[in-house]
């Protein structure tokens, strides 16, 4: 049943006319330069499903592409809740939704592995190749939609990409309850990593130069200095949530022999880092990107992470450009955009 939420939301372009007329409000990346277009085309994909956003949420990612990373151009945004609008299955239509960010070829060989993300054709909502979240519509295949708990609030659902991402670790690395784990970096994503860890028992705790950061985290989880830090060495797990050479440099420093250091950031940033250590120690590193969307929202669903608390501020979408300055601002967590509003 679509709730009343919904129904309201549904009405919204009403007041300007026709679906197809409507003069679309997008938040645009090009040659360098980030502006807010008013008049930006409908997203039109073949056999893709059609989505209103009604929130989004700035990443580092998209912090990291507006310096140049991933050479993108476009409308920016990979975070997201909306609802469909347009479907080939009419079921879809008024669905509050979420949705993964690869959208892979279906045809190579990696996709036929289930792969997807990992296809070297894909295209990636506001990232490679497909317009983003950063707009008052986006476009992408029905396999990647994901339903809404009538639980989780858009406030909520909107962290659900980047509470996926943290709930990947688990999928790659066996983590043990006697394990001792330290994050590196208590920004947006370090934030949610340490949360999704501490749900296995291990001892948690987050390591960051930001008092401020650390104090937003919850209770059970420790908050060290890089200083406090390095005198825990011998831990099990690392999670570099920083992006810096200097950040996994302190990772290795801190992981005992044997122990796996996860690597969650893309930066555009080189490293150019001495990997003798990684050999003589035996470290296990893992790269690691995208999650499980079905357990974010599980998560969600059942109160077990609540990401509310890291909202510092909320944005129209017209006021774009200040949303993006506001969150590459030092101590800022989450800033969202909501995409209801035009002016």
């Amino acid at each position: 049943m679509i709730d009343d939420r919904t129904r309201q939301g549904s009405n919204w372009l009403t007041w300007q006319g026709s679906f197809q007329e409507a003069a679309l409000l997008a938040l645009v990346y090009d040659n360098r330069q980030v502006r807010v277009e008013r008049d930006w085309p409908l997203p039109e994909r073949a056999g893709e499903v059609r989505v209103r956003v009604t929130r989004s949420g700035i990443c580092a990612t998209d912090l990291e592409i507006i310096k140049g990373y991933m050479g993108f151009s476009g409308v920016l945004g990979h975070e997201w809740v909306g609802v469909v609008e347009a479907a080939d299955d009419p079921a879809w239509v008024g669905r509050r939704v979420v949705g993964e960010i690869n959208a892979g070829c279906g045809a190579c060989a990696l996709c036929r592995r289930g792969l997807a993300i990992h296809c070297r054709e894909r295209t990636v909502l506001g990232i490679s190749g497909r317009d983003g979240a950063f707009a008052e519509y986006l476009n992408l295949p029905e396999k990647n939609l994901h339903l809404v708990p009538e639980a989780v609030s858009d406030e909520q659902a909107v962290f659900c990409e980047p509470l996926a991402a943290a709930c990947a670790i688990l999928d790659q690395v066996h983590i043990h309850p006697t394990d001792r784990i330290a994050v590196l970096g208590a920004g947006r994503l370090g934030q949610l990593c340490a949360r999704v860890l501490a749900l296995t028992g291990a001892e948690v705790s987050v390591v960051a130069r930001s008092r401020s950061k650390l104090d937003r985290l919850p209770a059970g989880i420790g908050a060290l200095t890089l200083a406090e830090a390095e005198k825990c060495a011998l831990l099990d797990v690392v999670v570099d949530c920083t992006g810096s050479e200097a950040g996994l440099a302190a990772a290795t420093r801190m992981v005992r022999p044997r122990g796996t250091i996860v690597l969650k950031t893309t930066v555009e940033a080189h490293h150019s880092l001495h990997l003798a250590p990684w050999v003589i120690d035996e470290v296990r590193i893992v790269g690691s990107r995208c999650g499980p969307f079905a357990s974010a929202l599980r998560l969600l669903e059942r109160g077990l992470v609540d990401p509310v608390t890291l909202i510092d501020e909320q944005f129209a979408l017209i006021d774009g450009e200040k949303a993006l300055e506001r969150a590459g601002q030092p101590g800022v967590l989450k800033v969202l955009i909501d995409n209801r509003e035009r002016y």
